[in-house]
C-alpha cells in the first residue's frame, strides 16, 4: 500500500516561501495515501497560475493544461478511464474567471472528479492583479484606486448550480484540509473544495492573520447540518462566505457516470478500437 512518501517526486516546488499551496500539495498527497490510492491510480490535472504547477510536483499521472481548462481535461480523463481517481486543480483566477463556464457546467453535470481551488484573491503568477475573488476596494497594479467590482462568492455559486459536494478549508489547517480531500475523493459525484491559500508576495490584505481572525469553522456552529442546502446558503451569507469545513453534501443524486448509458467499463486504451471498412462505410452513410 502506498504511503505519503510514494506520492512525492524529485521535482522541488518553486512557490514563494510561505505560499499556502505547499500545504495543499501535502494534503493531496496525504489524502491519496489515506484512501488507499497508488500513484498510478491518481491523475492530477491543473490549469495556469502559481497553483498550476502542482500537477508536476506530485508523483502520479499529471497534466498541466491551459488557462481555465483543467476541468474539461479532467472530465475527459475520467470519462476515458473510470478506474482513475481524478483531481483537477487551479487558482481562483483559473476557475472563477476564464474557466468559470467550465466550472459551472462541471458542477451541474456532477462528473465524479474532485476540483481543488487554491484561492488567494489575486493573480500571483502575473505579479499581482485583481482576480474575481478580490474584494471591492482592493488595490493592485490593475486597480490602483481600488477595485469597483464585487467579488464572486464561489460557494454560493456552487450551491445554486446544483453542486453535490461543497467544502472550504484554510491552508494552515492541514488535518482538516486532508480530511475534506479524502471525503471529496470518496464522494460519488463532483466535489468542489475551495482552499484559502494566501499569497505572501502580492496580497498584503488577505494574509494568514486576516484569515485566522475572520474564518468560522462550521464544526463550531451549533446544529449545523451539511445535508441542508438551505442552511448551507444561509450560513454562507451570514458569514460572508468565510467558513471552513464541509458546507454541503448530497449523497442521493447520481453521478454523471451512473446516468450515462454505455459508459465504458474498461479504459479506452484497452478497448478494441479497430474499425473495419464496412463499419466505417456504414457510419459515413448516415451523414450523406
Amino acid at each position: 500500500m502506498a504511503t505519503f512518501k510514494d506520492f512525492r517526486n524529485n521535482v522541488k516546488p518553486n512557490w514563494c516561501p510561505g505560499c499556502g499551496d505547499f500545504s495543499v500539495q501535502a494534503a493531496i498527497q496525504r489524502a491519496a495515501a489515506n484512501v488507499g490510492l497508488e500513484p498510478e491510480s491518481l491523475a492530477v490535472v491543473s490549469g495556469i497560475g502559481c497553483s498550476g504547477r502542482i500537477s508536476g510536483y506530485i508523483n502520479s499521472y499529471g497534466f498541466h493544461g491551459i488557462h481555465g481548462r483543467s476541468l474539461p481535461i479532467a472530465q475527459g480523463v475520467k470519462m476515458a478511464n473510470r478506474d482513475l481517481t481524478v483531481i483537477a486543480s487551479g487558482g481562483d483566477g483559473d476557475g472563477f474567471a476564464i474557466g468559470m463556464g467550465h466550472t459551472i457546467h462541471a458542477i451541474r453535470r456532477n462528473v465524479n472528479i474532485t476540483y481543488i481551488v487554491m484561492d488567494n484573491q489575486i493573480y500571483g503568477l502575473t505579479k499581482g492583479q485583481t482576480s474575481p475573488r478580490s474584494a471591492a476596494g482592493f488595490k493592485t497594479k490593475s486597480t490602483p484606486q481600488g477595485s469597483i467590482e464585487q467579488a464572486i462568492s464561489p460557494m454560493e455559486m456552487a450551491l445554486t448550480a446544483g453542486a453535490t459536494f461543497v467544502a472550504q478549508s484554510f491552508s494552515t489547517d492541514l488535518k482538516d484540509l486532508t480530511a475534506l480531500i479524502e471525503a471529496g475523493i470518496k464522494h460519488d459525484g463532483f466535489s468542489l473544495i475551495n482552499v484559502f491559500s494566501p499569497c505572501v508576495t502580492y496580497n498584503k490584505v488577505n494574509t494568514y492573520d486576516w484569515f485566522k481572525e475572520n474564518l468560522t469553522k462550521l464544526s463550531d456552529v451549533e446544529g449545523y447540518d451539511h445535508s441542508s442546502r438551505e442552511m448551507a446558503m444561509q450560513t454562507l451569507m451570514k458569514h460572508s462566505g468565510l467558513v471552513t469545513g464541509l458546507i454541503y453534501q448530497d449523497t442521493e443524486r447520481k453521478s454523471y457516470q451512473e446516468l450515462l448509458s454505455g459508459y465504458s467499463e474498461t479504459p479506452l486504451s484497452q478497448a478494441d478500437l479497430q474499425l473495419d471498412q464496412a463499419h466505417f462505410d456504414k457510419l459515413a452513410a448516415e451523414f450523406m
